[in-house]
């Protein structure tokens, strides 16, 4: 939307505007703050337009979509109406005075969120509802009479179109709400509709060989899946055949149950992602085809997109072919079941035993290829434990091990096999590194007593730093600063390459259960294999639009998974206040956080009276928690040694 606005600055021609925008000028025109000039419309003059922040004491300001204005408008929170932080606004200007400009909102083109939640605070004799995430206090469409009714704490989703109150939710001070509060911040909902769950069901629970007969039956082959040891659904199984050195990637062949303008295909749009919790997941699609019809269970014949990858002597691929297939999966593998394996060569069923060990062999060798160009970097996954009433229980951090690296390796080369076959589509684009941004980094590295010197060859750069970082045993907290330097990866209709992975081209094909872009990627894929070219233009209608769009609900997704989180650390440090803890540094630019390194690990901490270099240990006091907005508040009583 940011660039339609910018656009009618110069002049924009309705035949140009996609249906989202087209609502906008629709509601602009009922104002008259655009005026069409030779087939072109503009913002008129005394109008502006631009994302809007508020500050704690309710005074917003506008970062305008307009260069030549250098400087935020200010608008009384009497001018504020209804619009909510990060809403994109239209204003008009009241006036200009030491250069600042003062302006009142008119409109609210796009809501940051459709839905708030606030709780109930009691002010003199007058209950408010206060934002959980602003902390902002405002007035509730409801009588103080019902309003007294309620426990103080009582939390209440509001619409943030109407300020309506569309649901109670619960009570702040349950540790049960916190779910609810991080999915109804980002509008996200744990149930479907009825007509989704009628549609799911009536796929049934086994699939029918003779249903299909031009599928390729690959039934007979040992494939297996690998995933987490708590995975409800599998997206996807893996074979490799070492004598004739084909890999075979089979992914759910959810494109085969979903089919465009469904509700559950509607609704899979709107979700975009499955979003994961530590006790539960949030699926993407109903639980009936996610977990059952569409999930890749072991000793069941289930419908498969699939690569057929055919290597040299070399490792480097051959040949790539993509068909509709029938796979029954012969074992559902754990990562740690599949290290041990590796590790000791062993396993009761010999077929499986020398797939996977194959499998180990062939993803260090096509590993090795394409670190020639991409990186390698050691990340570990926080994860969190809760007891039987959803409080903090334990946490720890997930490494990659041979088994993640393994499946990762494989669902790669499908990934880059399936961004080959089309020009325009979903791709997964990683831009090259801003150069600015490495010299922060390197900067940063120097307190850390890594010293190296700028090299615009990056791939050797990082390669320099990590091997400086792996002699000093820091190798898993500098890549995290190394990945925190980079531009993100992101969803787009053309493709630009993927820098971190060194690939020229790249897609996301191996995931259609949990994301929304691997569903219409194989929508595409089968209408180029059909060559239905007509087909093909069809799915791609509004492609930069919906690309757009999962970009902001991936965003979402995860907001939501850490939201969820820092309520479960809120809620354990109001039980530890004035406990000390061991934590590091890991902020220190405008406000200075520390995360916890202690027994619970990973909960991050504002400090208030102290600034160090990144990774700096230190014993931190825990003087003050937030819980509504899930912040812990803490003071550093001294540095330890490293």
């Amino acid at each position: 939307m940011r660039q339609f606005l910018e656009n009618l600055l110069t002049g924009v021609d309705e035949k140009t505007i996609n249906s989202e925008n087209k609502e906008v000028l629709r509601n602009l025109k009922m104002i008259n703050a655009v005026t069409k000039h030779k087939n072109l419309y503009f913002l008129n003059s005394g109008f502006i337009c631009g994302k809007l922040d508020i500050s704690q004491n309710g005074t917003g300001y506008l970062n305008i979509y307009d260069k030549k204005f250098s400087k935020d408008a200010i608008i009384d929170s009497k001018n504020l109406g209804n619009s909510k932080l990060g809403d994109i606004v239209l204003a008009k200007i009241k006036s200009s005075k030491q250069n600042r400009l003062k302006a009142k909102i008119i409109l609210t083109l796009k809501p940051a969120f459709l839905t708030s939640v606030v709780y109930t605070k009691k002010f003199s004799k007058e209950i408010l509802g206060v934002n959980v995430k602003s902390g902002l206090a405002s007035s509730l469409k409801a009588t103080q009479k019902s309003l007294k009714k309620m426990p103080l704490g009582t939390l209440l989703k509001i619409d943030n179109l109407s300020n309506n109150i569309v649901e109670v939710l619960g009570n702040i001070n349950d540790s049960f709400i916190d779910e609810k509060i991080s999915l109804a911040l980002y509008n996200k909902n744990d149930e479907f509709n009825k007509l989704c769950e009628l549609e799911a069901k009536s796929f049934g629970d086994s699939v029918d060989k003779s249903l299909y007969p031009k599928r390729m039956d690959l039934t007979h082959l040992n494939f297996c899946t690998i995933d987490p040891i708590d995975a409800k659904d599998f997206d996807d199984a893996v074979y490799y055949d070492k004598n004739k050195n084909e890999l075979y990637v089979a992914i759910a062949d959810v494109s085969e149950y979903v089919l465009p303008y469904t509700a559950i295909d509607k609704e899979a749009k709107f979700r975009g992602f499955s979003i994961y919790f530590p006790h539960k997941s949030v699926p993407m699609l109903p639980r009936n085809l996610s977990e059952n019809i569409c999930s890749l269970k072991p000793n069941l014949d289930r419908l498969a997109f699939c690569f057929k990858i055919t290597l040299d002597d070399n490792y480097n691929v051959k040949k790539e072919e993509l068909f509709e297939a029938i796979i029954n999966s012969k074992k559902r593998f754990n990562y740690d079941e599949v290290d041990e394996i590796i590790k000791t060569k062993k396993y009761s069923d010999e077929n499986l035993r020398k797939n996977v060990l194959n499998l180990y062999n062939l993803s260090v060798n096509i590993k090795k290829i394409r670190l020639k160009k991409g990186f390698d970097f050691r990340t570990n996954e926080l994860r969190m434990e809760l007891d039987e009433n959803l409080n903090l229980k334990s946490t720890r951090f997930e490494s990659s091990t041979p088994a993640h690296s393994l499946i990762e390796e494989c669902m790669l080369l499908a990934n880059k096999a399936a961004a080959k076959r089309i020009e325009k589509g979903v791709f997964r684009n990683h831009d090259s590194v801003d150069f600015k941004k490495i010299e922060f980094l390197l900067q940063d590295l120097l307190a850390l007593g890594i010293e190296v010197k700028f090299n615009k060859d990056i791939v050797k750069l990082i390669g320099e730093i990590q091997n400086m970082a792996d002699k000093q045993e820091i190798r898993e907290d500098i890549d995290k600063l190394i990945i925190k330097a980079q531009k993100k990866a992101e969803y787009a209709p053309l493709n630009k390459g993927h820098f971190g992975l060194g690939f020229e081209k790249y897609t996301h094909f191996t995931s259609p259960i949990r994301r929304y872009s691997d569903l219409i990627l194989h929508r595409l894929l089968k209408a180029n294999l059909s060559k239905n070219d007509k087909l093909f233009n069809y799915l791609l209608l509004n492609i930069e639009d919906t690309c757009n769009s999962l970009n902001d609900l991936e965003k979402e997704a995860d907001k939501v998974a850490y939201d969820f989180m820092d309520r479960k650390f809120a809620r354990w440090a109001k039980e530890n206040l004035g406990s000390k803890f061991r934590c590091y540094i890991n902020e220190n630019i405008n406000i200075c956080t520390v995360k916890l390194d202690d027994k619970i690990k990973g909960g991050r901490i504002f400090i208030t009276n102290f600034t160090d270099d990144l990774l700096t240990k230190v014993l931190v006091e825990i003087t003050d928690v937030d819980i509504p907005s899930a912040k812990i508040f803490g003071r550093v009583v001294k540095k330890l040694d490293v």
